[in-house]
């Protein structure tokens, strides 16, 4: 059954997500394109996965069988495809990827013209359409597939200005991920005048994401430190994250950057409202700094659909998550690897400061969270134990936060506690876990302390 989530439609390639699943969304998809009178014209683009190729090639058949033009643009970042949309004459941005997930992994991700992903009811009426038989055209009303790369030339041109200071003399270390990040995410770099080392650029398409790329920080930290870089970059497998490391090896996630970017335009000039629209996850080390720069902390759901949304509400210039998935609305409405990297090095350059320098101006609070793999979701909420179990802690996490909340996607639910006291922390999120274990049936997932790590 197909079904979309909080970032597409995504599975184990082949048996999850299989060739005629990727027909069907094409097709639906271009049929809606017509019902909304969009251009019938969509760029598609694909990370390194084995598989994306088959997919993309099922996906684009359907969308010519609905009678939408196919430009095919093949290994490009997801930053690329909304960048792409939104400023040339295309209906529909489709990218074949399942981001962080390991190569079986592989999705399907839909943006609108504007270059946002697209809405939930658009979603909703994709499913729709899967089960209705639609006619078809024939002859000249058979959409054409062609390969083209002069939108991506484009869009690295348009990346290369985005920092004017440029490079010369700044020594960056990064992490392509073995994925889509692995030729532009280092040409742009190279373009710009700064030495450049490299790990995780060699995709065979089994090897994105292995023991590398922005959830295995631990490999581009390394890099960074032993070869005296200012700054290490680690891209995801479809680069529209980025998280970084200095040069002593610690890691910076998207908290500590958006802090960075934030308070540095807060002092010079163009960061109005002094507004960042972070997430309930956000730590509040990181809320209580922007609150001593004199910027304000909005909080939203977990998702970087939620965190565009509310950007767009109050106009706020920057909005993330701290696992690095970070929106500048100048540049565009979703997440890009890319663009975060270039904005967080511009500040460097205009500050003439390392990025180490940097990371002792606030400490993180204490952090855990706790993913319990529970038997059923239904009905926590209502639960009377379990409503008691989370009043009590929270009680007891006076002067911290409390957060329990379900996974979109499995039979997870997540509660994540922060207080500046590790134990007093540490047994009210485990009086709650305690509880949805005995109400809900099931055990501990994971267990992770985000004090000093990436977070979801």
């Amino acid at each position: 059954m197909i079904k979309f989530g909080t970032d597409g439609v995504r599975g184990v390639a082949n048996t999850a997500l299989r060739p005629e699943d990727a027909l069907a969304i094409g097709y639906a998809a271009g049929r809606l394109a017509h019902e909304k009178g969009q251009v019938p014209r969509v760029a598609l683009g694909m990370d390194t996965r084995r598989s994306g190729p088959m997919l993309a090639g099922a996906l684009a058949a359907g969308f010519t069988s609905a009678g939408v033009e196919v430009v095919d643009l093949g290994v490009v970042p997801t930053g690329a495809i909304s960048f792409i949309t939104r400023t040339s004459n295309f209906g529909l941005g489709a990218v074949i990827s399942a981001s962080h997930n390991p190569a079986e992994d592989n999705g399907i991700k839909l943006f609108g013209h504007s270059g946002k992903k697209i809405s939930d009811a658009d979603e909703t009426r994709i499913i729709e359409l899967l089960g209705v038989p639609g006619e078809r055209g024939t002859g000249d009303q058979v959409g054409t597939i062609k390969q083209e790369r002069n939108d991506v030339d484009r869009y690295l041109e348009w990346l290369i200005s985005l920092v004017p200071e440029h490079l010369v003399g700044v020594k960056v270390a990064i992490d392509a991920a073995h994925g889509a990040g692995s030729e532009l995410g280092i040409e742009v770099f190279r373009r710009l005048g700064a030495e450049v080392h490299v790990c995780g650029a060699s995709p065979d398409g089994l090897n994105i994401n292995l023991a590398c790329g922005a959830t295995h920080p631990s490999t581009i930290q390394e890099l960074t430190k032993s070869g005296g870089a200012v700054i290490g970059i680690s891209y995801d497998g479809d680069a529209d994250r980025a998280v970084f490391s200095d040069a002593q090896g610690r890691l910076v996630n998207g908290d500590r950057t958006m802090a960075i970017w934030a308070a540095h335009w807060r002092q010079h000039g163009g960061f109005t409202p002094a507004t960042i629209v972070g997430t309930v996850m956000s730590n509040g080390g990181f809320e209580a700094y922007a609150k001593g720069q004199g910027i304000h902390l909005e909080r939203t759901d977990v998702g970087d659909k939620y965190v565009s949304r509310r950007m767009e509400e109050v106009g706020a210039k920057i909005g993330g998550e701290q696992s690095g998935h970070i929106i500048f609305s100048e540049r565009g409405p979703t997440g890009d690897g890319l663009v975060t990297a270039l904005e967080l090095v511009r500040v460097l350059k205009r500050e003439g400061r390392d990025l180490a320098s940097f990371y002792d101006e606030f400490e993180n609070y204490p952090q855990l969270l706790v993913n319990v793999k529970v038997a059923t979701k239904e009905g926590w909420k209502e639960n009377a134990a379990i409503h008691s179990a989370i009043a009590a802690s929270e009680s007891q996490l006076a002067g911290g936060r409390l957060n329990v909340r379900a996974s979109g996607t499995q039979p997870i639910l997540r509660v994540m506690g922060e207080h500046p006291d590790v134990a007093t922390r540490d047994a009210a999120v485990d009086h709650v876990v305690k509880s949805l274990i005995g109400e809900l049936g099931g055990d501990v997932y994971s267990r992770t302390d985000l004090t000093h790590s990436l977070g979801e």
